[in-house]
Order: C-alpha cells, then sequence, then structure tokens
C-alpha cells in the first residue's frame, strides 16, 4: 500500500518506447556478427560443432560444442582475455552435468561437455569478433595439447578406446 512510484512508472515507459524503436536495428546488426561468427568459427577450429538450428535461433545465440575440450576450461581461460561465455545454462550452474537442451537435440555426451554459449548484444562490435576469433583458437590448442582424449585421437583416429559403452557416432 502507497503511493505509486511515479517517475520509474514514467521511465519504464521511455525505456520501452527506446527498445521498440531501436529493435528492429539491434537485431539486424547482432545477426550479421552472430552470423559471422557462426561461419568463422568451424573455419578455425576443427571438431567444433553448432549446437541448434543454423539459422532459426535467437539473433544473440552462439552456441558451440569443442570436441576434446571441457567448457569450464574454455570459460576460464576466454574469461582470463576478457571474453565473457557461459558453460552451462544459468539454471544448471552448480551442475556439472550437460545442460538438457543440449541432451534433448540428441549431443552426444562427449561432445556437450565442451560446449559454451557466446551471447552477443547490442553492445558487441565487428573488433570484439575478431578478437574472439584471434583469441580462441589459440585456447582451443592449448586444452587440446592437455587433453589425453585429442592425444588417443590424434594415435588412433578413435575418438574412444573401445569397450562396452564406447561406441561413439556424430
Amino acid at each position: 500500500a502507497g503511493t505509486e512510484n511515479v517517475p520509474a512508472i514514467v521511465g519504464f515507459g521511455k525505456a520501452c518506447t527506446l527498445a521498440k524503436e531501436e529493435i528492429a536495428g539491434n537485431e539486424r546488426t547482432i545477426r550479421q556478427l552472430r552470423d559471422r561468427l557462426l561461419a568463422a568459427l568451424p573455419e578455425k577450429i576443427e571438431h567444433l560443432y553448432i549446437n541448434g538450428h543454423p539459422e532459426k535461433r535467437l539473433p544473440n545465440n552462439v552456441n558451440i560444442s569443442v570436441e576434446f575440450v571441457e567448457g569450464e576450461g574454455m570459460f576460464l581461460f576466454l574469461d582470463q582475455k576478457g571474453i565473457y561465455v557461459s558453460s552451462g545454462s544459468a539454471c544448471a550452474s552448480k551442475s556439472l552435468k550437460m545442460s538438457h537442451v543440449l541432451s534433448a537435440i540428441q549431443v552426444d555426451p562427449a561432445v556437450g561437455q565442451g560446449s559454451i554459449l557466446i551471447t552477443l548484444s547490442k553492445y558487441n562490435t565487428g573488433e570484439d569478433i575478431d578478437y574472439l576469433l584471434a583469441e580462441f583458437p589459440p585456447i582451443v590448442k592449448k586444452l587440446r595439447d592437455m587433453s589425453p582424449l585429442y592425444g588417443y585421437f590424434l594415435k588412433t583416429g578413435q575418438r574412444r578406446a573401445a569397450g562396452p559403452g564406447t561406441d561413439y557416432e556424430h
């Protein structure tokens, strides 16, 4: 009970008006950045998979999986470079399990553990994309150099050792 916060109500109305005026231009700009990133990343990093539909996705969404690398490792190294990503959904941030969304679209768990979400906004620029494209491949290389699974793959051409439950198709 009490007096309504009229300045906040007016401010919110103005914010909605500005957002409505900017939304189409922002979406176009963000979509161009996203599409550039989605096209360039697989060219720069082998065994990288785009999660979700290539076109039917939010304009700011870049969800990828990098095989032979853990998402948490990429998250930490990118953070050190000032590149902020997510290695899982916010609702499962305390869990080390693969995202339920990636499970639902049938991403192999071995690949899905190496997933990150890059979210773009109207504040991102082409220079930000250039920076990510320059810094990300060496991070993946560094992590793969430490990966016994990647070492095994390089020696044998097989993604997993033979044995029960180790079949792999992607």
